[in-house]
This record gives C-alpha cells, structure tokens and sequence, in this order.
C-alpha cells in the first residue's frame, strides 16, 4: 500500500469507494439520503482544497481515501473489500506526520465500526451533537486523538 496526493482523475474511484463503504457502515441512511448526499460528495472529492490523500494498492489502484485540513480529519473511507487489512490506521499514520497538533475527528454515532475504530487507534470522546452538521437527526461524537497517542503531534501551548 502506498498514500499519495489525490488527481482529478481518482473522483471516479473516490466516489466508488465512498459508496460503497456508506452503504455497508451508515446502515441509518436509507438510499434516498445517500442520493441526497451525492452531489455534496462529488463537489467535496472534486474540490482542490479538499486535502484528499488516496490509499493505493502497490500497482496503483485506489482503494481508500482521507481528506485532512489541518488536524481535522475530515474523511476517511475504505473499499469494503479491503477493510480490516490496515488502511485506516495507514491513513492515521499520514495524518499524523502532517499535523502539528492531535488529530480531530467527528463520527456518526450511529456508525458503531468507526467509533470502534477511532477509539481503538486512541481517540476520545469530548462531545456530542444530537445532529450532523446540516441539522439531520444523525448524532455526532467529536473524537481527539489522546496526547499520549499521538504520535509525534504536540499539543499548543
């Protein structure tokens, strides 16, 4: 597995990937949301300012992505066929070399696979929305990475 900056070209493959793994772990969104967040997600996975970072098998072919701004963590979706082999904590890692301070993320709570995955790779919860940002009845914890755990980042002063 290599990560490299995203092109155009991976919105394809991006899109595939975040379908994909939406349909398998957001089991509380029926098809109807999915279609609704669509055009959102096309925008995002186009937009040069996104901070998209793409985990590729070794022949090239993306099978995740992240997107990153700053220290937040603002995407991070694998294929379901690849999930459990490594992926997620290899995006984390790239993460953590880029950020100066812990890594921030926000899960739908109702996602129990990735809340266990950010609290087993040393996120915490430190708050809760009781809904998602565009005001849906889809609950959000708010995870920092624990300063112990967090690699090489350093907390601001």
């Amino acid at each position: 597995m290599n990560i490299r900056s995203a092109v155009p070209q991976d919105q394809p493959a991006l899109l595939d990937i975040w379908l994909g793994s939406v349909r398998k772990t957001h089991r509380f969104l029926v098809e109807a949301d999915i279609q609704a967040l669509l055009p959102h997600v096309q925008d995002y996975l186009s937009s040069p300012d996104a901070g998209l970072w793409v985990l590729c098998t070794d022949e090239g072919c993306p099978i995740g992505f992240m997107g990153l701004a700053g220290s937040s963590v603002e995407s991070l979706f694998i294929a379901p066929d690849q999930v459990r082999r490594g992926g997620g904590q290899a995006l984390l890692a790239h993460a953590r070399k880029l950020a100066t301070e812990p890594l921030r993320v926000d899960v739908n709570e109702q996602n129990p696979d990735a809340v266990a995955f950010y609290l087993a790779a040393g996120f915490t919860v430190v708050s809760r929305s009781p809904t998602d940002d565009q005001g849906r009845p889809f609950p959000l914890l708010h995870l920092r990475e624990n300063l112990a755990n967090a690699g090489n980042c350093q907390e601001d002063p």
